[in-house]
């Protein structure tokens, strides 16, 4: 098997943009896709979490991967979300995303059942036997059964195929176990966050990136927190991170997942549509709301305009001058090398 470049960066999890109709907004997409690879991310994930995708058919899903990857032409690589209801399917997947060039696979561990590590192992195992394409595992225990660490160790010495792990778990002592157990036989395995509050301490302690739904509104503040920790520029590092946690909590506190982070993506001029989970008259009159704090916050950040009539003032802003200083000697960073 020809080797093939590490698996390191920030890897978006993008928003799919629907039209009025509530179907694939194919133009959106083209354009969402150039606005995040202009803006630095290293990577793009279709197909997961941020992105829906238990909310589309597998055609559907095939779809997804097969415009982005035609408008992607090899700029970034992309990780592409490959996870089916069982092994069967999901090996299709991994067929059709290698044939459409894709770098890897991510496929999330089994979810509905509650299985054991054993079967966790199992599940993996066979994919991993069978897969053309390279396999990244994806924890995500709340909502799957977990990855352990023995069975991330036993899947990585016995499964070439198998280069990686994204875990969304945000807990870094079980990420500084998983690296401390499969590094020394495996160097070139991969460890992705993906939980955006925690991106800095993860990269200190040994991540080689993250796949952060943050980026995917602000990918240049996200790609700065990891240029910034990679150069040993911690002191600056911290004080974003700060920032990139105000505005994650705001995005994900705020409506059921992914929708806070919708409403900020429209804000930064992306129509994303509504979503395919219909939502109740109160739920409706909530979004009028949350839309009006993420602008407000946005604005901030210099990433938005104020909503007419303007943003609360005095305690109710979050850190208003320091957010401001920050973003902007971040964005002037940014422009200096061409990033902005």
């Amino acid at each position: 098997m020809a080797s093939a470049a590490k698996l390191q960066g920030i890897f978006t999890p993008n928003i799919v943009p629907l039209d009025a109709h509530g179907e694939i907004n194919e133009h959106e997409l083209r354009r969402y896709t150039d606005w995040l690879i202009d803006r630095g991310v290293h990577g793009l994930y279709p197909n997961g979490s941020t992105g829906e995708f238990t909310r589309f058919t597998p055609e559907e899903r095939r779809r997804i991967i097969a415009i982005m990857a035609d408008q992607t032409r090899g700029r970034v690589p992309i990780l592409a979300g490959a996870a089916e209801a069982n092994t069967r399917e999901t090996i299709k997947a991994c067929e059709y995303y290698h044939g459409l060039g894709v770098r890897a696979v991510a496929i999330v561990s089994p979810f509905y059942y509650k299985l054991s590590p054993q079967a966790v192992y199992a599940y993996f195992k066979e994919i991993g036997d069978n897969t053309p394409v390279d396999v990244t595992l994806y924890n995500i225990p709340m909502f799957a059964s977990p990855i352990d660490v023995p069975t991330v160790q036993r899947l990585s010495e016995e499964c070439p195929r198998i280069v990686a792990i994204k875990d969304s778990s945000g807990d870094i002592p079980h990420m500084m176990r998983m690296i401390a157990a499969v590094r020394p036989n495996r160097p070139d395995f991969t460890f992705l966050t993906g939980w955006d509050t925690v991106l800095v301490p993860m990269l200190i302690i040994g991540c080689d990136g993250g796949t952060n739904a943050t980026s995917g509104v602000v990918p240049e503040i996200t790609r700065k927190l990891f240029d910034l920790t990679q150069s040993g520029q911690l002191e600056l590092a911290r004080a974003l991170q700060y920032k990139v946690l105000t505005l994650f909590d705001a995005m994900i506190g705020s409506a059921d997942f992914p929708e806070g982070f919708r409403a900020a993506l429209k804000l930064r001029g992306i129509d994303a549509g509504e979503s395919r989970q219909p939502y109740s008259a109160d739920q409706h009159l909530k979004m009028e709301s949350i839309s009006r704090s993420l602008a407000c916050l946005l604005a901030e950040e210099g990433f938005a305009d104020e909503p007419i009539g303007g943003c609360p003032v005095g305690a109710q802003r979050i850190d208003a001058e320091q957010v401001g200083r920050i973003v902007r000697g971040v964005l002037a960073e940014l422009k200096d090398r061409g990033l902005a």
